[in-house]
């Protein structure tokens, strides 16, 4: 009796798995190409953090040379004078021009763009949404040379008119005030970036909104929404990640744009209290002007100011991921 009820006893489930003969199990299972393509794609971001750390190691060398012979506090002086006896220099004036000019062409490019992008694929037909993406697509191939050209010779003396206006209207709060002369200010930088912004801004909204689940569009007119009120209640909420990706990547192009700006920009290193009179500077404009000619403690200094300019670059993306990360609600699904 004990013998039979042994043998028809089902034997012991089997051990589980650790976590580690788990991975092992699954990595024996995958196929030759699979682990070719993981090890492909894990040395590439392996190299490329190793990229970005030798930058932060050369850029952090060479600013603390620099720093360590600095008469002046870096971060308020309003001078660079790092020749002199002793060597005198500071970015207050670089970072007040770059943050500025970058908050002007974020102001005037975000707004349009993504109204432009919901023009074209929401209201626009067919065979005119194509033709104009197709230049939007140009612009965005545009090299900074032409654009600093077509705006130191085009926008600058069109802008006279502008200047006036806002002057007469906005002058009394001081910071449209104009003084009169060429309008080579932080205020026609700040356009300049927002046109050369733009298409960026604009082709990954406008990817973003094509993105939208049809359902969410169909479920809003079901329910007797507008066209305006699907885009407000279904487009929108589903795309803003999206359109902060696009910003953060206009963003990183004005605030690191140098020969466009420096075409444009009076090389006045000041700080005015009106954003349409002379004077400012950015951190990629004071490099590409100055470097060429600068001596030894000059590119040091130089390249103290790119330190800055790394620095917050990489503040910028990281609160972009930080906004992203909060909003993980993707038209109500998690991404």
């Amino acid at each position: 009796m004990d013998i039979t009820t042994q043998t028809s006893a089902s034997p012991p489930p089997p051990a589980p798995l650790s976590p580690a003969e788990q991975k092992r199990a699954a990595r024996a299972a995958t196929r030759p190409g699979d682990r070719i393509f993981l090890g492909l794609s894990r040395g590439s971001g392996i190299f490329l953090l190793v990229i970005m750390a030798a930058i932060a190691v050369f850029l952090t060398w060479r600013a603390v040379l620099a720093l360590s012979e600095n008469e002046g506090n870096f971060f308020t002086t309003f001078e660079w004078n790092p020749t002199g006896n002793p060597p005198v220099f500071g970015i207050a004036v670089l970072a007040f021009g770059t943050i500025v000019s970058s908050i002007i062409a974020m102001a005037i490019a975000v707004p349009v763009a993504v109204g432009i992008a919901l023009f074209l694929t929401h209201y626009a037909p067919r065979r005119l949404s194509g033709p104009i993406a197709y230049v939007i697509d140009l612009l965005a191939a545009v090299p900074s040379i032409v654009y600093g050209l077509w705006g130191a010779l085009f926008l600058v003396p069109k802008l006279e008119g502008l200047y006036g206006w806002l002057d007469d209207y906005l002058g009394w709060t001081g910071i449209l005030a104009w003084q009169g002369g060429a309008p080579r200010s932080l205020f026609t930088v700040g356009i300049l970036l927002a046109i050369m912004i733009l298409p960026i801004i604009t082709n990954v909204s406008r990817e973003v909104f094509r993105q939208v689940p049809q359902s969410h569009q169909e479920a809003a007119l079901a329910l007797g929404a507008t066209r305006w009120e699907v885009i407000r209640m279904a487009v929108l909420p589903f795309g803003r990640s999206g359109i902060i990706s696009a910003s953060m990547l206009g963003l990183g192009r004005a605030l690191g744009e140098t020969m466009a700006v420096a075409m444009v920009l009076s090389p006045l290193f000041d700080i005015q209290v009106s954003l349409l009179d002379f004077g400012g500077g950015t951190f990629a404009q004071n490099i590409a002007s100055k470097f060429g000619e600068a001596s030894v403690m000059g590119q040091d200094a130089l390249i103290a100011s790119g330190l800055v300019l790394f620095v917050i670059t990489l503040l910028v993306n990281g609160a972009a991921r930080m906004i992203i990360a909060r909003r993980k609600e993707f038209s109500g699904a998690n991404a």
